[in-house]
């Protein structure tokens, strides 16, 4: 599935992407792909358990909004290890 208007792939995750939630959230919603590359490629994620706990809390408390954050596992390239 390529990237569109309401769908985003991010190889990790940076708070400057927090701009992707608040345009999604200001829309008609949308998904951010992190641990994918731009061709929707899995590269996987380091510490994605802790990934998991800060997210939320960095989206509610920068815009004041609940998200939900799932954690979906796929193969991932020979060599990588899921954080």
């Amino acid at each position: 599935m390529p990237e569109q208007q309401n769908i985003e792939y991010k190889q990790s995750w940076h708070d400057d992407y927090l701009k992707w939630v608040c345009s999604f959230a200001n829309a008609q919603g949308g998904l951010i792909f992190i641990g994918k590359d731009d061709d929707g490629k899995v590269v996987g994620v380091d510490d994605s358990k802790k990934l998991m706990e800060d997210l939320p809390n960095k989206i509610r408390n920068t815009m004041g909004i609940s998200a939900e954050v799932n954690l979906h596992q796929e193969n991932l390239p020979a060599g990588k290890a899921e954080g």
